[in-house]
């Protein structure tokens, strides 16, 4: 497809929902209303007439947040499945314009490594998305490896993306204000606070000395943590520890950074001056955000042919071996 830009554009972390797992969500960020709902539901026409007004050639789908951290270890696997399932299906409809993460029940860690391998080799998955804590709990904790040692061994990346806070946080931090800036727990701050604190907790863990091939992937520009990554390194070296490598050294080893959602010159080049131009991807966050502003930004970014071709497509072909 031609665009603009004059350059294919392919956006990894493009959202949908399926009544598979939705119908499980209770509470709290559990309920959508209009527009924003028909998108999150629609896979077919309307979600491909939008992607060509705005030039986007290809989107990377991925279950929408809460997904399926919520759901419980009995069931969990099941529906992830048939979830995962239904995606496949989409994408064989539309295989020139759709690729797929895949849904991991992670309350059931074994299960869910099982469910990334079925996805990868049998429906050719290119990794998948966690979104969040885990019913409560973050995912670094040895119990989850599983998943991690598997994504390893397919050679594909695990995507996490943020989630809702702890209720406990939630109290703590966020309740007085919610009535009136309910964003305030989540895309305006909740949100970047949980998923940096996974990623960070990710680095602490070990697992990337457990398993050093395994790459995993941030939105919204990394969650701020390229521009805080001097501050963590130097806090985080004030002290012995067991890792033979620096916090930067582990990070910018094993994590790739998406645009979804934040669509700022200074916060791109801060993140190209600690990444490098070949860790950084184009992503919308669609449809929380919409495909045309992101799409006008992309055209004027002032970087050279070649970075900005790296940029659109292909550090995501290479990751994702699209």
């Amino acid at each position: 497809m031609a665009t603009s830009t004059g350059i294919e554009i392919i956006a990894l972390e493009e959202h949908y929902w399926d009544t598979v797992i939705t119908d499980t969500f209770k509470g709290r960020n559990s309920t959508r209303r209009g527009h924003l709902l028909d998108r999150l539901y629609d896979l077919g026409e309307l979600r491909l007439k939008e992607m060509d007004s705005a030039g986007i050639d290809i989107q990377v789908l991925s279950h929408g947040a809460p997904s399926a951290q919520r759901l419980d270890a009995e069931t969990g696997p099941r529906l992830a499945k048939e979830a995962n399932d239904k995606l496949h299906a989409t994408v064989q409809a539309n295989p020139d314009r759709f690729a797929a993460f895949a849904a991991l029940a992670t309350a059931h860690p074994e299960s869910a490594a099982d469910e990334l391998e079925r996805c990868v080799e049998d429906l050719g998955f290119k990794g998948a998305m966690i979104h969040g804590l885990t019913n409560g709990k973050f995912c670094d904790g040895k119990e989850y490896w599983p998943i991690y040692a598997r994504a390893e061994a397919l050679d594909v990346p695990i995507y996490l993306h943020p989630g809702y806070p702890h209720d406990d946080v939630v109290a703590a931090y966020y309740e007085d204000y919610l009535d009136d800036f309910p964003a305030f727990a989540t895309a305006g701050w909740g949100y970047t606070v949980e998923t940096a604190t996974q990623a960070i907790r990710m680095v602490l863990s070990g697992v990337f000395d457990a398993h050093p091939k395994l790459q995993m992937i941030l939105g919204h520009m990394g969650e701020t943590l390229p521009f805080l990554l001097w501050r963590v390194n130097q806090a985080l070296s004030r002290v012995e520890n067991a890792q033979t490598r620096s916090f930067r050294e582990i990070f910018e080893a094993h994590f790739h950074i998406t645009t979804s959602g934040n669509f700022s010159n200074p916060a791109l080049l801060c993140t190209v001056q600690e990444m490098g131009m070949d860790r950084i991807m184009f992503s919308v966050d669609y449809p929380f955000v919409e495909n045309q502003p992101a799409k006008d930004w992309a055209e004027q970014l002032n970087f050279c042919l070649e970075d900005r071709k790296k940029m659109l497509n292909g550090n995501v072909r290479k990751l994702l071996k699209l």
